[in-house]
């Protein structure tokens, strides 16, 4: 998964970590045992109580942990449970699969404290620590947290607010990490051989420690990295590789003992379920000469958590972009046009397990799209990706846009003004032949197929929304590149004020205008062609608001404004998207469904003002 973290906000030269986390910890009192909220409550009155703020972060943090002392828990991995039940998401079995390695980086000292991080310049270190420490698998932060609270350094209450608008889920330099994982995963590895050749160019001996996952391994960038270690003579560099066999999705092969052999010198397995097996192996690399990369052998089971099902409960609503594989595969019964299918690690994403046959690349975005350029022109070749990591391989997606015919490239998760459509746009908007869609019904992914095998030189991206929702009553499959009037009985209307959405946001408007019945406009294509007819009718308008669930600036809204000189006000995303659950994503940014309604209220509202 792609890495999104957040900064700790800072206020006249402090962080206001209390003002962080108070909120978020309260809002998840009913979701704790009553022991947990007693400890909540006394810490959050502790951390009032404390006055003036401690230097850094982990250092203010520590203060609430030894104010209350008592620990609910001493076994982290028990930690690790209760943050990911209370959270209600995350990556559990990555965090377990790491957590032995966790301690064993306690145990050795590679952790830094909670003190002021200054640098040695002899040793070019931190905090006396005797190696530095990268952590590349960005998203085990939680493992951090929960070795740190049992150790007696981390308060509970800000557990209690992961993925939440609290704690974030990702290694950030805040909370005590070398380098902050601010993009993607691979670059902690990146980061690692740009830290060990700065250490020998500077001629000393420190080493450098880089803890990385299997499916990591899979990366581009790793491999350049690697290989330029070995050629730069980079023998500070050591490699501890949480190896189970698994991304997301089962890897393809192990990861290949001889391959890192040869690129770090040496290798060694262990048992990465055993902290001391490790802590033990770990430390011999540290103490022997060169580098070298120790092979933790791990198990993990299902990628993201999911707490368990209510039996009495309606079964959940299948999330719109896991109907791709029934989709592609009802299209290839309609067209009988063969299919070529390839995913970075995203199958469960887009439900193609037992609906197509599909390649699976792990996170070899770069590959993914490089296997269909030599493919037949008459095969429609699909490459399922998330939103933002087709941002890895940007240059292949270039050249496989500018070469290759009827590409379709599958968009999940829209991240806001990181990714979906938003990325789309961003990237490929200046490259000749693509087109970029949000569908959200069947029949629209239907329409975008089917206008691929019309415009076979023209890259279709489409924006598959990872969230659950109801399709609209009607949609713009008639028309893909047009426009819909969602709102009945506006279709030959001449109104004063008009919504006009992109994608997913037409779920969300369609559900907050319910009440209200302004004339709502649906398009599916970021880009749409409108009808002269139609142009004419909203320039006659005093106002529309344009919704999306993208970035604004450069996006759906502030296309339509300038293209078609519309009396519009864009509403979307702004910044980047933070790392919580989708409710809370929906409400930080306004387009929560009740602040929709706001919004479209003040516009009715406005549109009565003026024609007074």
């Amino acid at each position: 998964m792609t890495p999104v973290v957040t900064a700790t906000p800072v206020i006249a030269g402090r962080t206001t970590l209390l003002d962080r986390f108070e909120q978020p910890a309260r809002a998840a009192l009913a979701r704790l045992t009553p022991d947990e909220a007693a400890v909540v409550e006394r810490e959050l009155a502790a951390w009032r109580r404390a006055g003036e703020r401690a230097t850094t972060p982990l250092a203010e943090l520590t203060d609430v942990a030894r104010a209350v002392p008592e620990r609910l828990y001493h076994d982290s991995a028990r930690v690790l449970l209760r943050m990911h039940e209370i959270a209600g998401s995350g990556n559990y079995q990555s965090c377990l699969s790491s957590l032995p390695t966790v301690r064993a980086c306690f145990d050795l000292g590679l952790v830094p404290d909670a003190g002021d991080r200054s640098e040695d310049a002899e040793s070019g270190g931190f905090d006396g620590a005797p190696a530095e420490l990268v952590v590349g698998r960005g998203h085990i932060a939680p493992s951090f947290y929960a070795e740190r609270y049992v150790r007696g350094t981390f308060p509970f209450a800000p557990l209690t607010t992961l993925h939440r608008d609290g704690l974030t889920g990702v290694v950030h330099r805040d909370w005590g990490f070398r380098n902050t994982m601010r993009y993607s995963l691979g670059v902690g590895v990146a980061q690692a051989v740009s830290l060990a050749w700065d250490l020998r160019r500077r001629g000393l001996t420190r080493k450098v420690v880089c803890l990385a996952g299997d499916g990591e391994l899979h990366e581009g960038v790793t491999f350049e990295c690697l290989r330029f270690a070995q050629e730069a003579g980079l023998d500070n560099l050591i490699l501890v590789v949480d190896s189970n066999g698994k991304g997301i999705e089962p890897l393809r092969a192990p990861v290949s003992r001889e391959y890192l052999s040869h690129y770090l010198g040496r290798a060694r397995d262990v048992d990465g379920q055993n902290s001391q097996a490790v802590a033990t192996g770990l430390r011999d690399m540290l103490e022997a000469p060169g580098g070298g990369a120790l092979l933790c052998a791990t198990r993990k089971e299902g990628h993201s958590f999911k707490p368990p099902a209510d039996p009495a409960a309606p079964p959940p609503r299948a999330s719109f972009a896991t109907t791709s594989g029934r989709l592609l595969a009802d299209f290839q019964e309609e067209t009988g046009r063969p299919l070529a299918v390839f995913t970075g690690d995203m199958a469960a994403r887009f439900g193609l397990a037992g609906a197509v046959p599909y390649e699976n690349v792990g996170l070899a975005e770069t590959l993914s799209l490089g296997l269909t350029l030599s493919l037949p022109d008459d095969t429609v070749k699909v490459v399922a990706t998330d939103a933002m990591y087709y941002m890895d391989s940007l240059s292949m997606l270039t050249e496989a846009t500018t070469s290759t015919r009827h590409l379709l490239v599958l968009a999940g998760r829209s991240w806001g003004a990181w990714g979906g459509a938003a990325n789309a746009v961003n990237l490929l908007d200046q490259i000749m032949r693509t087109k970029v869609y949000e569908p959200v019904t069947a029949a629209e992914f239907r329409a975008c197929a089917e206008g691929q095998l019309a415009d076979s030189a023209t890259a279709h991206v489409l924006s598959m929304v990872d969230a659950r929702f109801a399709e609209p009553g009607r949609d713009c499959s008639a028309d893909i590149d047009g426009a819909e009037w969602i709102t009945p009985g506006v279709d030959h209307a001449e109104p004063d004020c008009a919504v006009i959405s992109f994608g997913y946001a037409t779920v969300l408007v369609e559900e907050a205008n319910r009440d209200l019945g302004l004339p709502h406009l649906h398009c599916a294509a970021l880009r749409p062609d409108l009808a002269p007819a139609l142009i004419e009718q909203l320039r006659r308008c005093r106002s529309i608001l344009s919704v999306e669930y993208n970035g604004v600036s450069g996006g759906f809204g502030e296309g339509l404004r300038a293209r078609y000189l519309l009396p519009l006000t864009p509403h979307g995303v702004s910044g980047d998207i933070v790392n919580c659950v989708h409710d809370k994503q929906l409400s930080l940014h306004g387009m929560a469904p009740d602040q929709l309604a706001e919004r479209l209220r003040a516009l009715r509202e406005n549109g009565a003002a003026a024609s007074c």
